[in-house]
């Protein structure tokens, strides 16, 4: 999918909408999203941060097909653990991250990963 139009029409048939749907979903006529679907309008931010929060899409992904349509749920929980992981190593002498680094590696060793 090359155009934000292609992109927004994968979109918003994965989530079952029609332009009409989607267009009342968010409060602008059905001409507004059949024009970005068609690449004859450039998109509003507001419409575009509307049309992302309806539809569950990442904006950059929209926009310019950056990354993945979605954020999944296991990768943001992912980002999370691994933040609170950071926060809990800070302040550990040298020795003492490497020793969390290789029982880390140790375990996942043992789990065969």
């Amino acid at each position: 999918m090359n155009t934000l139009g292609q992109r927004l029409h994968d979109a918003r048939k994965r989530r079952g909408y029609t332009q009409d749907s989607l267009a009342r979903e968010i409060g602008v006529s059905r001409g507004v999203i059949y024009n970005l679907e068609k690449g004859k309008t450039e998109p509003q931010a507001i419409v575009l941060n509307a049309v992302c929060q309806i539809l569950k899409i990442r904006k950059d992904w929209l926009v310019s097909g950056a990354g993945e349509m979605e954020e999944s749920a296991s990768t943001s929980q992912s980002v999370k653990i691994l933040a609170q992981l950071y926060e809990a190593a800070q302040g550990l002498s040298e020795n003492e991250l490497l020793f969390l680094l290789d029982t880390v590696k140790a375990f996942r060793q043992r789990l065969g990963k």
